[in-house]
């Protein structure tokens, strides 16, 4: 039984994989973090463009 909990003790599988887990995790929240900033720059640059057409005069077609 000894023998058994040192094995246990000395193991560091499991504590491999919660430290991967652990990276997974930071860079799942990094990209949710880029994706929404960039997500909020690029409507903004739509937004910009939507009202500069709209203030350009209409432009009559060619006869």
């Amino acid at each position: 039984m000894k023998n058994l909990m040192n094995r246990f003790a000395k193991c560091e599988s499991g504590a491999t994989a919660i430290e991967y887990g652990l990276i997974a995790a930071l860079i799942g929240v990094s990209i949710i973090t880029v994706v929404t900033a960039a997500g909020t720059e690029i409507q903004g640059v739509f937004t910009d463009i939507k009202n500069g057409l709209a203030a350009r005069p209409a432009v009559a077609a060619p006869a």
